[in-house]
Order: C-alpha cells, then sequence, then structure tokens
C-alpha cells in the first residue's frame, strides 16, 4: 500500500514531454542508434568520464565525494518508498550527475548546463551509465535559475539538488530552495571560495568585524550593527575596521552527519585512500573537530600570528596543543593548511607563540 500511494502520488507530476519522467511505468520502446560515447579520460573512484571541452578541476574531487557520501545518506534516511531524484544545475562535462546515478544509485537525474555546446559530450557521459530506451537521466540547457523556478512551478520537487556555480552561488539559493523537496539536500558549491551570505533568517545570521591594526575577529548581531567596535584601533584610526556580512556565524559543520560521511567512506574503502592529494579521512576529521560550537566564524594564519609577534612561526600541532592546554578550543582549518581556528583571543594567541620560542 505505501509503495502504491507514492507511485500515485509521483504520477501527478508532470515532467516537459521533451525529458523523460521518473514517475512513469517503463515502456518498451524502439531506440534510433546514438554515437558511441567518447574515450575515456579522466576517473574519480572508479567512475570513468571525459570532461571534453568543459570546465573541469580534478583538485575539486574531494568536494564531490563529499557530495556524493551525503547524498547516499540522505538517501538511506529517506528510504524507498518513493523515487530519490536529484539535479545538477550546472552539471559542466556531467561527471556529478554521473556518480550521483552510479554511486548514489539515485532514480532519476536531470543534468542542466547553460552551454549546448556541452551536450555531446554531457550526453556521452551519462549514457554510460545507462543506455536504455527509458534511461533514468535527462539534459538540458536553461538558466539554473529558470530551470529551477520552473521545477517549482510544475511542482516537481527533488531529493538533491546540487549548484556548483562559478563565482558567488547566492542568487541561486532562493529557486534551489523552493524546487527541494521538504527535507531535501541542498549542496552548494563556489569555485572562487565566495560563500552564500546574506539569505536566510536572523537565526544565526550576523557580521564579523575584523581589525587590521591589532588582527582581532569578532562577531555581531544584527541589533549591535550601530555599537560595533574593536575597543583598540577604531580610537586611532576608523579605517582600520572591516565588516562583512550579515552571513552565517552559527556552527561550521554538523558532527553527527560528519561522522557518519567517515564512516561511509571507510565503508567503501575510500576514506584512506589518497587521490588528487587529498585523504578523506583526514579533510573529514579535520572537519568534525571544527565543528566545536565553541569556535568562531575564520581562521588565523600562522603567518599573521608569527609577523605580529615578531618569532618564527610555531609548527601547527605544537601551538593547537599549548592553546588547549590555556583553556581553549583550536584545531587545523579545512581551507588553509597553515592555519587554525581557536577562540582565543589574538594577543592570547601571540603570548602562546612567544612562550613556544622561548622554549625551544
Amino acid at each position: 500500500m505505501a509503495i502504491s500511494a507514492a507511485a500515485a502520488a509521483a504520477a501527478a507530476l508532470s515532467f516537459p514531454r521533451a525529458l523523460p519522467s521518473p514517475f512513469q511505468p517503463r515502456r518498451h520502446r524502439h531506440r534510433r542508434r546514438s554515437a558511441e560515447p567518447p574515450a575515456c579520460a579522466h576517473s574519480e573512484r572508479g567512475v570513468t568520464f571525459d570532461p571534453g571541452s568543459a570546465f573541469y578541476r580534478s583538485d575539486s574531487a574531494a568536494g564531490r565525494d563529499l557530495a556524493v557520501l551525503a547524498a547516499t545518506l540522505h538517501r538511506r534516511a529517506a528510504g524507498p518508498s518513493a523515487p530519490f531524484l536529484c539535479l545538477d544545475a550546472m552539471c559542466g562535462c556531467g561527471v556529478r550527475a554521473l556518480r550521483y546515478l552510479a554511486q548514489v544509485g539515485a532514480d532519476f537525474v536531470w543534468a542542466n548546463d547553460a552551454s549546448e555546446a556541452l551536450r555531446p559530450v554531457i550526453v556521452g557521459n551519462l549514457s554510460r551509465f545507462e543506455r536504455a530506451p527509458d534511461r533514468r537521466w535527462a539534459v538540458s540547457h536553461l538558466d539554473a535559475t529558470r530551470l529551477l523556478s520552473e521545477r517549482y512551478l510544475r511542482r516537481e520537487y527533488f531529493d538533491v539538488i546540487d549548484v556548483d556555480s562559478f563565482g558567488g552561488d547566492a542568487a541561486y539559493i532562493r529557486a534551489a530552495l523552493l524546487a527541494l523537496r521538504i527535507g531535501g539536500l541542498l549542496y552548494l558549491t563556489s569555485t572562487d571560495w565566495r560563500s552564500a551570505r546574506g539569505y536566510g533568517s536572523r537565526s544565526n545570521y550576523g557580521f564579523i568585524c575584523h581589525c587590521k591594526s591589532c588582527g582581532q575577529s569578532r562577531t555581531f548581531g544584527f541589533d549591535e550593527l550601530g555599537q560595533i567596535t574593536c575597543g583598540c584601533a577604531d580610537k586611532i584610526d576608523p579605517d582600520s575596521i572591516t565588516v562583512v556580512g550579515p552571513l552565517w556565524t552559527g556552527p561550521l559543520h554538523d558532527t553527527t552527519f560528519l561522522t557518519e560521511m567517515l564512516s561511509l567512506a571507510t565503508e567503501w574503502g575510500w576514506a584512506n585512500t589518497i587521490e588528487n592529494g587529498v585523504s578523506l579521512e583526514k579533510l573529514l576529521d579535520t572537519m568534525i573537530e571544527e565543528s566545536d560550537s565553541r569556535l568562531p566564524p575564520g581562521y588565523i594564519r600562522l603567518d599573521e600570528i608569527a609577523s605580529r609577534a615578531k618569532v618564527n612561526s610555531p609548527p601547527l600541532g605544537t601551538l593547537i596543543n599549548s592553546l588547549r592546554k590555556e583553556g581553549y578550543a583550536a584545531c587545523r582549518s579545512h581551507i588553509g593548511a597553515n592555519a587554525i581556528k581557536t577562540n582565543c583571543p589574538i594577543e592570547c594567541c601571540l603570548d602562546v607563540a612567544q612562550e613556544i620560542r622561548n622554549l625551544r
């Protein structure tokens, strides 16, 4: 009964005629001969594909690994009661969409890229996985915002929506959330590392103030906008204070979910392998440490600490252990290899760095 109810609900959705619906029953149709997939040129976790002329960064493979792990956990939690649908809004050569099919086991994947010139590459790569008449994928070439908005207007909702934009992705968040099924997973990545700031409610959103004079950063809420101050340099040089926001100032990660991702990576044999210079075990362990609710946004580079303390850069591990002994939260940053995250005030960091120097 549960399966029948889910099928009936799914059948009510109407996908465009030009694209195969993941909800319609399979029909045996005669299909025309299609061109062979292009020659394989790359592989990610055993999935082969050809990037063709699309923009492709092999060093971003770890981000795609995390997307697959997160989507798989989300699918397991959702259960088999309804089709599991994924939409890749900016698919490039289609490697993300291909991995959602091959590794997550999505029932249907919509691969979209604004460039029609990439169609042969995308179709060729997805055809490696399944070339049957009733394929589990579709390809389109629309503006991402238009595509997502049309899905919402047609009441076609997806369990996973992936937006990998070149530049800031904040412009696409509202449309993506509208097309996302309630309780779904929105996976955002950004080529230039800009945060998706400025969207959402005031819960855990605020502003970050950085003082170039002393190096201290602090967070402020919406109700404190007229009271932002550093307490040191603003009395001398107001221009030394920089304020950014609104942006997310709450916890950086969810510890439980990251731990489950690490367990799944271990189960699949991904955790202890290094691909494109990245160890998933090391990366996820670092992100789990960053989940400490005591840690503020941002990080501090060791060279900045050394420059302000007028000492050589202390060993990263030694500095972290010393800060923890002083009662502060401290860990590595997954963004900067030579940086730490800590709730220790900058002046105390300088004192600890100087003490380490004196002991050596």
